[in-house]
């Protein structure tokens, strides 16, 4: 069944993600606080339109692709009230600057996490996390030698996350379920993992598998 999808973030993740699912044939609306300079680019994907941070949260699942800093901001402009029993896929990271020697520095503990705050801040969502583990040009389809890779994601309701299962395979991923947002740190963390290839060699051409006997 086709849903209406919300992007909240004009980035390239956000971008990314919501041509993807219009290509699948969703109706996407992108909320950004700028609606004027996604414009131009709307007007070439038949299927997403642009509204504010309010529009996209309205809608039957809501995708948040903001920079980790700005990931609870953007989700009280959202409103809690619009979001409360919605599905929201959380994609950010909690990145806290440059590398160093190829790992990305995080704001969170090891113990914590940013999917953890946001489902703390705004108890009434159902957040999921995905879409953290790799570059945005592999989001949708990915075309890798290995064959499909696999999305881990984490949450803290299981009807929720059957909803993501679906959606990430659409658009190409098998999803590992790997528990509830107390395992956000570790899921996390493979942000770091996959991009130290990327940041020490120039690699960013891989994706993670979960390989079975």
């Amino acid at each position: 069944m086709k849903q209406s999808i919300g992007v909240i973030g004009s980035g390239t993740v956000g971008q990314t993600l919501a041509a993807g699912y219009a290509r699948e044939g969703h109706a996407v609306v992108v909320g950004t606080r700028e609606p004027a300079k996604l414009a131009e680019w709307a007007k070439g994907q038949p299927g997403v339109t642009v509204g504010s941070v309010a529009d996209a949260a309205n809608q039957d699942v809501v995708v948040l692709a903001v920079a980790g800093h700005a990931a609870v901001e953007a989700a009280k402009a959202a409103g809690a009230e619009r979001l409360a029993g919605k599905v929201v896929i959380d994609t950010c990271n909690p990145i806290a600057g440059p590398p160093a020697n190829g790992v990305l520095p995080y704001f969170t503990g090891p113990n914590d996490s940013l999917l953890e705050r946001l489902q703390s801040a705004f108890p009434a969502v159902r957040f999921v996390k995905a879409f953290s583990s790799v570059g945005s040009g592999f989001m949708i389809h990915p075309k890798l030698q290995g064959g499909r890779p696999t999305m881990f994601i984490c949450g803290d309701e299981v009807s929720a996350k059957g909803v993501v299962t679906t959606l990430l395979a659409e658009v190409g991923w098998d999803a590992c379920d790997v528990g509830p947002a107390t395992a956000g740190a570790p899921v996390e963390a493979l942000c770091q993992l996959w991009c130290a290839p990327g940041f020490l060699r120039n690699d960013w051409a891989h994706a993670f598998a979960f390989l079975r006997p």
